[in-house]
């Protein structure tokens, strides 16, 4: 069968001499492989595209008793230059990918998430700054669209506690613990979580933490994922990520 549907590039490896295989999450297939015969040829139309981050149009043949696709053809729905020379949005770009993979098994179809990862893609190509707030910012947002995202108790949104509770176990954002894995957040880490997750507004990213607030939220957020999702694997571009904002 052909498939033709948008595509996030997720990442790529070399394959022989002059093929590339990559992972891309689609719109009507989720995450699939496919291997792009000749990609690593000069002249390859698809040389240009299979870069991570890229919001492509592709076209291969499914097979689903195949672990691997063949790539036939590939264009631009949103060219994001800026991707292959900032190094401060391709190290967003790429824990971004890796937090997206840990959140979804191979061909789950989540169009929400995709939208979501798509839409900030086109929306961070385009800024100025990049902030280490934008990833945790991006962690509650995909957990909300993969169907674990954490509640707010009633009446935080309207009249917000000092200090709160994640509670991992329940899936609650409260002023009470809950549970026995229930995690204490510093006021600017609730005032943050309850910002992004009612208000959605880029201003957010301006917020200040103190020394280790925001690494300590992004673990903490991490240790919710390993609760609800099984298998997941620590990202590899953390300390990438990490390292090339702080200098």
């Amino acid at each position: 069968m052909i498939v033709k549907t948008l595509a996030i590039v997720f990442k790529t490896i070399d394959y022989s001499e002059s093929s590339v295989i990559a992972t891309l999450f689609t719109r009507s297939h989720g995450v699939v492989a496919v291997i792009a015969k000749g990609a690593r040829k000069p002249r390859s139309k698809f040389s240009a595209y299979l870069v991570p981050g890229q919001i492509l149009e592709v076209v291969f043949y499914w097979k689903p008793t195949r672990n691997i696709q063949t790539l036939s053809d590939a264009s631009y729905h949103e060219k994001l230059d800026l991707f292959r020379s900032d190094l401060e949005k391709m190290a967003l770009v790429l824990t971004t990918v890796e937090l997206s993979a840990q959140l979804l098994h191979e061909n789950e179809v989540n169009e929400p998430l995709f939208e979501l990862i798509s839409t900030f893609f086109v929306w961070l190509h385009d800024q100025k700054n990049v902030s280490r707030t934008m990833f945790p910012y991006i962690q509650l947002r995909a957990l909300d669209k993969v169907g674990i995202g954490l509640q707010i108790e009633q009446g935080l949104e309207t009249n917000p506690a000092a200090k709160g509770y994640i509670n991992i176990e329940t899936g609650t954002l409260s002023n009470i613990q809950e549970g026995e894995q229930s995690l204490l957040l510093s006021e600017n880490q609730f005032q943050f979580v309850i910002e992004s997750l009612i208000r959605k507004k880029s201003d957010i990213f301006e917020k200040k933490f103190k020394n280790g607030e925001l690494s300590q939220l992004i673990e903490y957020l991490d240790r919710y994922i390993r609760f609800h999702v099984e298998g997941v694997k620590p990202r590899k571009s953390d300390s990438i990520f990490e390292q090339i904002l702080n200098n």
